[in-house]
């Protein structure tokens, strides 16, 4: 059991494409099972649309899910009330994708960073710009900051301040979704090591999220690849860069930006990502799919244990 356990998770929305038409349901995330376990980071990958976001959001207790369980040293979020929600709230946080649109623009650097500190009464009020300072030096900003506004700052900048917030209550588990993204690619580096130094000091845990796979090869110790709401592999890090078993890993892993000395251009993978709201029969993959044979478009295959790894394929 890891501080978060996700079990046979679902959530899926209501469509209506035409007024009258039956419900239709698009399955944004479709039976998923892992855990985040103490002092690592958990990173889940996959091509847009495929629910990696939407697996953020049940975790954050933003959204109900339709069906499964999300439990936080072995309760499920769904039940807790009063104080033990309190805890929650306080003990996992969350950085946004854009650092802009996720900071109040009529609130100062003190007045956000300390408006956690005073909700969960973390410190004295005296001690409140002591504690901002020294969270805003661990994240290398200096206190020359402190009465300055959103807009004044770069993007780097305003996710440090993001960190910082993060950081203030102490958090045991931070979803980081898409944390660099926004950011020029120097930038990026700057913030992953924040991040990283910042993990092995407070041995915080970490689901995270992230398009750009070389940042997940460095940062993360397991690695989950996610299509259509599905996990089609789970394995370490280092064995999933090293040898990928599924083909859509391969594929996926293919697709990363690489110098190639002899000029060659790298294989795109054939064709679109198929409607949550029509999921082809059997494996949701097999359109694309260049090792695709017979039961592939019509059993579902299951997600099995296969050499240390778990793997979702008629292959193994």
């Amino acid at each position: 059991m890891g501080i978060i356990d996700v079990v046979e998770l679902r959530k899926y929305f209501p469509v209506k494409r035409k007024a009258f038409a039956r419900q239709e349901w698009s399955k944004a995330v479709d039976g998923v099972n892992f855990s985040i376990e103490d002092g690592t980071v958990f990173s889940l990958v996959g091509e847009s649309g495929s629910g990696k976001s939407t697996v953020a959001r049940l975790i954050l207790r933003l959204i109900p899910p339709t069906s499964g369980q999300i439990l936080f040293h072995g309760r499920d979020i769904q039940e807790l009330k009063g104080k033990f929600l309190r805890e929650f709230r306080k003990s996992v946080q969350i950085i946004f994708q854009d650092p802009f649109a996720s900071l109040n623009p009529r609130m100062t650097v003190f007045d956000t960073i300390s408006e956690p500190i005073k909700i969960h009464k973390i410190v004295n009020k005296s001690e409140f710009k002591d504690k901002v300072i020294r969270l805003l030096g661990s994240v290398g900003l200096q206190t020359d900051v402190l009465n300055r506004y959103p807009h004044e700052f770069s993007g780097g900048q305003r996710q440090r301040i993001c960190i910082a917030r993060a950081l203030a209550v102490s958090p045991n588990v931070i979803v980081a979704d898409e944390p660099l993204s926004a950011l020029d690619v120097s930038i990026q580096a700057q913030i992953l090591n924040i991040l990283q130094e910042l993990q092995k000091k407070s041995n915080i845990s970490f689901f995270f999220i992230s398009h750009d796979l070389r940042v997940v090869q460095y940062f993360s110790d397991e690695v989950a690849v996610m299509y259509l709401g599905k996990i089609v592999e789970h394995a370490k890090t280092d064995e999933l860069f090293s040898n990928p078993f599924h083909p859509y890993t391969i594929e996926l892993l293919s697709s990363a930006p690489k110098i190639r000395p002899d000029g060659q251009k790298k294989a795109l993978l054939k064709g679109d990502v198929p409607s949550p709201i029509d999921i082809p029969p059997g494996c949701s993959f097999h359109p694309r799919c260049p090792k695709r044979f017979d039961p592939c478009d019509k059993v579902i295959p299951e997600l099995r244990k296969i050499k240390g790894r778990l793997i979702s394929c008629h292959l193994f």
